[in-house]
């Protein structure tokens, strides 16, 4: 049980360490492309493209946003099915690998309650 837990935790971890390295190249290139923008002097832009520059890091910022928000949720629901696991291993110690029980549990005991005579 405890070689699948880690395994599933390894998994997690390089999931976790791919998803950093991509960002990571992705905001390295995107800073080498604003770096080589920027020694190019604005006024001598035209008006057109300012726009456009203005627009399109408008859509870059939403972008990330919008990612950032949905690698957010994701890590909650990944929590959630995690502790539910979690909680699914702790709620069952009593079953054997073979299938049988190996000692009652409290919900197995049944209690007769006779009314007084």
């Amino acid at each position: 049980m405890k070689e699948i837990l880690d395994q599933f935790l390894q998994l997690l971890q390089q999931a976790i360490a791919a998803i950093f390295r991509f960002v990571g190249l992705v905001w390295a290139w995107s800073l080498d492309q604003i770096n080589k923008m920027a020694q190019v002097p604005l006024e001598n832009w035209p008006l057109w493209k300012q726009i456009l520059l203005a627009l399109v890091a408008a859509a870059v910022g939403y972008a990330l946003f919008v990612a950032a928000w949905r690698l957010w949720v994701a890590s909650i629901r990944a929590f959630a099915a995690f502790a539910s696991f979690v909680a699914a291993l702790i709620a069952s110690p009593d079953i054997d690998c073979g299938g049988d029980r190996t000692r009652g549990s409290v919900g197995d005991q049944q209690r007769v309650v006779t009314a007084p005579a």
